[in-house]
């Protein structure tokens, strides 16, 4: 088992270039997930800390610190910011395990994948971008596009490192200042995140952090006058709240949400590759993904077959704490999380589904302190089950069968979701066609799970408003200006007199 410290030092909050405890004073315990245990306490951040990083912001944007100065100098600060994330890489993915529960291997490709992304924008806003177009004669015309202002941004838990930096590069880059809060649960790496932005000098207010519950501190960020952007992952409920209050002020908002995505195998895919991806595709980070494939649909003439090779192989994912170089799958991320997991199973027998494997808490082989489950499959579903159409958000998945393709269609667009979606077939045309289909911003044939941040991540429907990642990413934090420059300086003549 790889060395791994127990505890770390009680966090602080980063506002206007200082470490700050709570203005309450008050504290929140900040818990491992694979054995239950304290291994921190992080401030509990009130509206007045809010305030004071809001404002703090507000300050370094209107001063130009950051706005002001050139795409190049920008760039060079993230550039440094990725390499110290590499420097740090082994003490990143430790801390990313301890505080959220995933394998060290999991953590280790966030870890590579933040550097990548600092790297990415620090590339690519230096590279052109705006443009002219041809008007009358004398006017010259150009869009050119600029920060938006001070930026909220909210995370989730389940990635507390990458999605910090999903959000962080690209308003970074674009030249805003930001008021960044983490998950409450998970803010052990974005607090090493932030000594790096201290370390590269970053000036003073420009990235800014408050701890504390998404009710106290991300309801002030969405609500603030000062705040002229929320960009927000998370559950849908949540974001629906924040896009109602953020539209008394008329922020801008970006929403990254919930999903149920379609996993959809056709008989005449590669069969051993789409029970691998399939596996993958749920339980990978122990389902706690957005994306991730959580309905199976198999095409009727494989269908035993394929529950059969699915269930036998989940079997016999290793289950437990992540900092054995030997787990496959980890913990939920904590205690009520693990209750709500175990309640959807419930309700899943409740409503009739079967139990193919697993559905149970794992109490053996010293797990009995942390929040394990099973790997779980249901079979026997029906469309309209609550574990087919809610988000579960943990290592349950429901497989369900089709007859055709018309069929595969009609049950994978029929959620309120559209995230992500998957097609395995051997049939070219055939995929494309599916993949066409689909409801879905984000979407595999032959694949599932790999993304990129060259390519934009975002939902259809209630998945949420907006892209992350990619060109796509760093428009978010950027506002439109139009320029019109008369190049014949004289009087209009409009009026007669």
């Amino acid at each position: 088992m790889v060395e791994i410290k127990k505890r770390v030092a009680n966090l602080k909050m980063f506002i206007d270039g200082e470490w700050k405890d709570s203005e309450s004073l008050e504290t929140r315990p900040v818990i491992n997930p694979a054995n239950g245990e304290v291994i921190s306490y992080a401030p509990e951040g009130t509206v007045a800390d809010a305030r004071a990083a809001i404002f703090a912001a507000r300050r370094a944007f209107e001063e130009g610190v950051w706005s002001g100065i050139s795409a190049q100098e920008r760039a060079s600060y993230l550039f440094k910011i990725a390499d110290k994330i590499e420097e740090y890489a082994d003490e990143l993915t430790q801390l990313e395990t301890m505080d959220n529960g995933k394998p060290l291997r999991e953590a280790g490709f966030d870890v590579g994948d933040a550097a990548a992304c600092f790297r990415y924008y620090g590339g690519l806003i230096t590279k052109p971008d705006g443009y002219t177009y041809h008007v009358a004669d004398p006017m010259q015309a150009m869009v050119v596009r600029e920060p938006v202002g001070v930026c909220g941004l909210i995370v989730p838990w389940n990635y507390p490192l990458l999605m910090s930096v999903w959000k962080i590069a690209p308003a970074l880059a674009a030249g805003n200042t930001i008021v960044f809060k983490p998950s409450e649960v998970t803010p052990v790496t974005p607090k090493k995140l932030f000594e790096i932005f201290e370390e590269v000098g970053l000036p003073k207010g420009v990235a800014n952090m408050v701890m504390g519950a998404g009710s106290v501190v991300g309801n002030e960020i969405a609500s603030h006058p000062e705040i002229d952007m929320v960009s927000f992952t998370g559950g849908t409920k949540t974001g629906k709240h924040i896009m109602k209050t953020a539209a008394d002020t008329m922020k801008k908002v970006s929403l990254e949400l919930g999903g149920k995505s379609p996993n959809i195998i056709f008989a005449d895919a590669d069969f051993e590759t789409a029970v691998d991806y399939a596996l993958f595709g749920i339980y990978a980070g122990a389902g706690q993904v957005c994306s991730a494939g959580s309905r199976i649909l198999v095409e009727e003439s494989i269908y035993d077959q394929f529950v059969a090779r699915f269930v036998e192989r989940a079997k016999q994912i290793k289950v437990g704490p992540g900092n054995d170089p030997s787990t496959e799958m980890g913990p939920l991320i904590s205690k009520e999380h693990l209750e709500k997991v175990l309640h959807y199973i419930e309700l899943g027998k409740q409503e009739g589904a079967s139990v193919a494997c697993g559905g149970n808490r794992i109490l053996s082989n010293g797990l009995d302190s942390g929040y394990f489950v099973e790997p779980t499959v249901f079979v026997d579903v029906k469309q309209e089950m609550r574990i087919v159409q809610e988000e579960i958000f943990g290592p349950v998945v429901v497989i369900q069968k089709f007859k055709d393709e018309e069929e595969a269609v009609k049950l994978a667009n029929g959620t309120i979701y559209g995230l992500a979606g998957g097609v395995f077939t051997n049939d070219g045309a055939k995929g494309l066609r599916v993949i066409k289909k689909l409801k879905s911003g984000i979407t595999w044939v032959n694949s599932y799970h790999p993304t990129y941040n060259e390519a934009p991540w975002g939902g259809y429907k209630q998945s949420g408003i907006g892209r992350s990642l990619g060109t796509f990413g760093l428009e978010e934090f950027q506002e439109i200006k139009q320029i019109n420059i008369n190049l014949q300086v004289e009087p209009i003549g409009w009026f007669s007199n």
